[in-house]
């Protein structure tokens, strides 16, 4: 199929922006609400003032990348389980901004033909987070909403060096802080809404070890419907580079990368109760991630608001 000539696409351009023009409030307002909370649960919507949810989790891994990217399938007899259990809340505070908590309890069942099976867990790290919406989606035709986010995680969750022999299930956190720092961008099409965020994190040094920063994008799309049920898809990539000892040296193929494809539902149930689900898939092909373990699996979520 030959592709198009710059003219047909600015014609495309146009009718789109104009199509989004032609669009009620009503219809931004909607996509706004439930297509940001489809993208991410514990968000506020536009009319509500706080808000409390539970999250559950399962997930099965499927491999893991080696430090040159080749996806490795896990052995006979090798599984592993992942489990999380995520309490939350949200309260707006001034007109534009939120502050949220988040509390998880990780579980995680590993067995191997050598140890057997076991499970364990326990509380993970927690997380404190803010946003300030300097521009909402949809309030202008020209310029997007721009989001100012922020956040610190705490290392309240066990690290994996006091975890328990010999597989360490119970390791349920990083052992160290972590300060968050994003940009998210999100517009407003009709029914549509589309989201671009960049995030930015730090870790406190461990060990005479410093993590380097990592970086995450995250691209996502969501539809409306006139019931105001939503459908989302994301698509995330992580990244950090070589971790570096106390005496400046490089720590030799430590660098990490993940990619992560999410589909998620929401579903309004009342003015006050809504719900979603999500399935969720680190792609096991070779060059989309590297150090890590490739994992799919699926989320609920049900949540309760106040206006």
């Amino acid at each position: 199929m030959p592709l198009p000539s710059s003219r047909s696409s600015n014609a495309l351009a146009l009718a789109v922006m104009l199509a989004a023009w032609g669009a009620p409030s009503r219809a931004r307002a909607q996509a706004c609400c439930a297509g940001g909370s489809a993208i991410t649960p514990g968000r506020l919507q536009l009319h509500e003032d706080a808000l409390v949810g539970a999250e559950l989790k399962a997930g099965t891994v499927l491999g893991t990348f080696d430090p040159s990217g080749r996806f490795l399938g896990s052995p006979p007899g090798v599984t592993e389980g992942d489990f999380e259990e995520d309490l939350f809340g949200a309260l707006r505070v001034l007109r534009r901004g939120q502050v949220a908590l988040l509390v998880p309890f990780v579980e995680t069942q590993r067995q191997d033909p050598v140890d057997g099976g076991h499970l364990g867990g326990g509380i993970g790290d927690v997380n404190l987070s803010a946003r300030y919406d300097l521009v909402l989606a949809g309030e202008s035709y020209f310029v997007p909403g721009i989001a100012l986010l922020a956040g610190v995680t705490f290392p309240t969750g066990k690290p994996p060096e006091l975890a328990t022999p010999p597989l360490a299930v119970d390791a349920t956190g990083i052992g160290a802080f972590q300060g968050n720092g994003a940009l998210a961008v999100e517009q407003t099409y009709g029914p549509w809404l589309f989201n671009a965020t960049a995030l930015i994190a730090v870790r406190s040094a461990r060990f005479g070890e410093q993590l380097a920063p990592q970086g995450t994008l995250l691209a996502a799309g969501a539809y409306t419907f006139s019931n105001d049920m939503a459908l989302a898809l994301s698509g995330s990539y992580a990244f950090e580079g070589e971790a570096t000892y106390s005496d400046g040296t490089s720590a030799a193929a430590s660098s990490k990368r993940l990619t992560v494809l999410t589909l998620s539902g929401f579903w309004p149930v009342t003015d006050t109760w809504r719900v979603l689900a999500g399935v969720y898939l680190d792609p096991p092909i070779d060059h989309l991630g590297s150090n890590q373990p490739a994992a799919g699996g699926l989320t609920f979520t049900a949540i309760r608001s106040w206006i």
